[in-house]
């Protein structure tokens, strides 16, 4: 397909099955597809493949430390990005966002007070303030002119003198939005009149599909923003990784990178060997795959598009960025959404984890032929119920 690289095969599809994966564990031996949890069913890049069995060479896989490099290459990965001068001891180490996220929730306020956070939201955002025993505040996102928007008025009404920390998800996972910059603004500003700290996860960030839109790192938005957000990223959505647990805050602010190191502190562990090493390759020498990955991605986005838009009584919306579509299904008159398509053979993700009954989440990461099939499935089941 046109500016699709023959470099890297996204179309081979790789049986996943008695691998220990979680997202095929689910169904088991059943005829269903699985499109929930937001991993690719796509070879991670051969770079990181090469880089893990290198390691794997050596016999000892002792407690590890970040390789020398991987902090330069990371800062360069940010500048080159996004213009973000990120200082090395901003960085702090993780293994895997949902700790980031509850290690935010556990650092930031005590226990009672509230986060606020918009919904539909990836479902971590809902429960790490709970097992932190700190209130959620859930504040609808709007739809308006077939667009998810921020509704900043009900986001005024839901402070109160509890209120300590918002939850952003930038991209949005599970619609998809990158927030333009004059939205970000916003956020940075009704975090600074209202003293909130704010975390943003921006783990979909490699995950542009609009090429009119670029992602913002809060951080960047200006010196205000920065000395109150703590980022959250990590290589594992673009380059396919989240199995080698390794991910970053950065925190620009000291006194909440000690609150953060203060919380950690014989909780959190260290990341593992594989994880640095997948990482530093992925940043390093993965580009030209995550550029072939995003021309595929946006072909796949496109036929859900088309084929979901066309079933009466179920609306998506466009994803401009991640491998991830958001459908409607309040208006099929059916109970259980998620248990129709499992009949049909399609596992979807139920939107009432993201806060929004009736909503499903489809993953459209994977090969076209196994796509076209889960959409066929879901067509023909679609009719037969209308029939």
């Amino acid at each position: 397909m046109a500016g699709e690289s023959p470099a890297f095969d996204f179309d081979t599809p790789i049986d996943r099955r008695h691998t220990g994966a979680m997202k095929w564990n689910r169904y088991g031996d059943r005829d269903i597809i699985p499109m929930w949890v937001a991993d690719m069913d796509f070879a991670s890049p051969p770079c990181v493949v090469d880089a893990i069995h290198a390691r794997a060479s050596h016999p000892v896989f002792g407690y590890t430390e970040a390789p020398p490099t991987l902090l330069g290459v990371i800062q360069d990965e940010l500048k080159r990005e996004f213009h973000w001068s990120v200082e090395l001891d901003w960085i702090i180490w993780l293994p895997g966002l949902v700790t980031g996220l509850n290690l935010v929730a556990k650092a930031v306020g005590k226990e009672g007070d509230e986060v606020i956070t918009a919904t539909p939201v990836y479902p971590p955002f809902l429960t790490a303030p709970a097992h932190q025993h700190r209130q959620v505040k859930r504040v609808p996102l709007m739809e308006s002119d077939g667009t998810w928007k921020m509704d900043f008025d009900a986001l005024e009404k839901s402070v109160t003198t509890r209120s300590r920390l918002l939850l952003l998800c930038s991209p949005h996972n599970p619609v998809g939005r990158v927030w333009s910059r004059r939205e970000l603004e916003q956020v940075g500003d009704f975090c600074l009149r209202h003293d909130l700290v704010l975390c943003s996860d921006e783990v979909h960030c490699g995950l542009v599909l609009d090429a009119d839109k670029s992602h913002i790192p809060m951080a960047m938005i200006d010196p205000a923003a920065a000395r109150r957000t703590i980022t959250l990223l990590s290589a594992s959505k673009t380059f396919n990784l989240p199995g080698l647990g390794c991910a970053f805050a950065v925190v620009p602010d000291p006194q909440l990178r000690a609150q953060l190191r203060k919380a950690a502190a014989g909780i959190v562990a260290r990341v593992g060997t594989f994880g640095y090493e997948g990482t530093l390759a992925a940043y390093r020498d993965g580009h030209a795959w995550r550029s072939a990955l995003l021309a595929y991605l946006r072909s796949n986005r496109d036929r859900v598009e088309q084929a979901v838009n066309a079933l009466p009584g179920l609306k998506t919306w466009h994803p401009e960025a991640t491998y991830l579509a958001w459908l409607d299904a309040r208006s099929l008159g059916i109970p259980d959404p998620v248990r129709f398509f499992e009949q049909a053979g399609v596992g979807l993700y139920d939107g009432a984890d993201f806060g929004a009954p009736g909503f499903l989440r489809l993953n459209f990461g994977c090969p076209r032929s196994l796509l076209d099939e889960a959409l066929r499935r879901m067509t023909k089941a679609m009719n037969e119920g209308n029939s």
